[in-house]
């Protein structure tokens, strides 16, 4: 079955995706492998039509390309959206913490994690790691900074749960204090000394990049994840089980979707960082980086109003499938099943971009590849969550349709989808960057 193969090669990705910053430089590792040209932001652009490039900022967020051969003002762009940041436990700047010769680190959440299934997990570290480098010269050693990523990538630590023994209720009434119970155990102390955090990156600064001459580190962004790869689950293989499908999955799927689209149409691969923590950085939806790309396609001051008009984002960030064990928690007909295609998300607040037009076009382009399609609306006595969906649409006065996968877990540690929605979604983005024409108002 094609979406076989295609799930083991995502899980691959994420795997090897434990931050945003890896996700990213994976993303651009598959885009350089497909022919996409990486450009720099500081630099003067000459695109070309048929041209695929890529643009970093923050090296955690991407925007990937083709120049279409069409007339923009008349076709327009096809977009994508996702986002590369998922629900963590992130170190904090002065993390040594030295309890009965335990070492630990203290750890900020970020993000809507769900906290509980993080005990008893084998994590490990990764992240970016900025530093002084000794650099040699004619005139001697001179100084430089420099960023690395580091991926500890075995297990280095854990957050054991407490014994029952000694909390009777916590099968009944169990809640985590995020500042108390969540600094993970590295080991013990060697006698009663805890090495400095710093110090200790600065051996992994240079255990995995031997050329860096880093001489001292200066700060960094790293996170905890769980060491467990993903993997499919169920008797027949119904299920992929992974950390970060919210949102990597997308952003895969997305990635895969542009790389098989021709230079008919200008097409275009947005993967924000930050939708966890509402978008607002230069890296984020909230910020120019987008539209700072869409001006340099189209530089005469009225093109980008004009092509916009004529354009559509779509909005890949998963979705909640209906769990049996609490399908009360769904409105009774607005439940996604798992492996019964992607769902197209509505709320009337406008938590979600859909609308009936891209709504009537997703539709269209799900029956035109023979793909289920889904709905979600979240029942009117629950509040609703949102994605980068409504932010660009915002942004840009663009037409947007908020779509997922649907999916069990999520901001667990460890999330749940079904083996073929991904495919599902792939063959739907595929048509979508194909189509010419969208929406013509009589």
């Amino acid at each position: 079955m094609p979406h076989n193969r295609f799930n083991q090669q995502m899980l691959d990705f994420i795997n090897a995706s434990p931050t945003p910053f890896h996700a990213t430089t994976q993303l651009a590792t598959l885009l350089e492998q497909e022919n996409f040209t990486a450009l720099k932001e500081a630099d003067d652009w000459h695109l070309i039509a048929g041209g695929r490039y890529y643009v970093l900022r923050n090296g955690s967020s991407l925007v990937a390309f083709i120049v279409g051969d069409d007339n923009l003002l008349e076709t327009g762009i096809r977009m994508v959206g996702a986002h590369t940041d998922s629900p963590c436990l992130r170190v904090k700047p002065q993390p040594e913490l030295n309890k009965k010769n335990y070492n630990q680190l203290g750890v900020e959440v970020y993000g809507g994690v769900l906290l509980n299934p993080w005990f008893d997990r084998d994590l490990s570290l990764a992240g970016r790691v900025t530093y002084v480098a000794g650099v040699a010269s004619e005139a001697g050693e001179t100084e430089k900074i420099c960023s690395s990523l580091v991926n500890f990538s075995k297990a280095i630590a854990n957050i054991p749960s407490l014994a029952i023994h000694l909390d009777r209720e916590a099968n009944k009434n169990r809640t985590v204090n995020p500042q108390k119970d969540l600094p993970p155990i590295l080991g013990l102390l060697n006698n009663g000394e805890q090495k400095e955090f710093k110090a200790l990156l600065l051996e992994q600064v240079n255990k995995e990049h031997p050329g860096s001459q880093a001489q001292r580190v200066l700060d960094y962004e790293l996170c905890f994840y769980d060491t467990q790869p993903g993997s499919l689950v169920g008797l027949q293989g119904d299920f992929l089980s992974c950390a970060r499908l919210d949102n990597l999955l997308s952003c895969y799927v997305g990635l895969k979707s542009l790389c098989e689209a021709n230079s008919s149409v200008t097409t275009l691969l947005v993967c924000n960082d930050h939708e966890e923590v509402g978008s607002a950085s230069a890296a984020g939806a909230q910020g120019p980086m987008l539209k700072s790309v869409l001006q340099r396609l189209l530089p005469k001051a009225n093109h980008l109003a004009r092509v916009m008009d004529r354009s559509m984002m779509v909005s890949a960030d998963n979705a909640h499938g209906v769990h049996p064990n609490f399908a009360d928690r769904h409105d009774d007909n607005h439940g996604p099943l798992l492996n019964a295609g992607p769902v197209i998300k509505i709320n009337a607040n406008q938590r979600y971009a859909s609308n009936s037009e891209t709504q009537a076009l997703f539709r269209y382009l799900c029956e035109r590849v023979e793909v289920p399609v889904q709905s979600f609306v979240v029942r009117s006595d629950m509040a609703c969550g949102s994605t980068i969906g409504p932010i660009t649409a915002a942004e840009l006065g663009v037409r947007t349709i908020d779509v997922g996968v649907p999916t069990f877990a999520m901001h667990s540690i460890r999330e749940t989808a079904g083996s073929k929605d991904a495919w599902y979604l792939s063959l739907a983005l595929q048509e979508f960057f194909r189509c010419k024409e969208l929406i013509t108002n009589n």
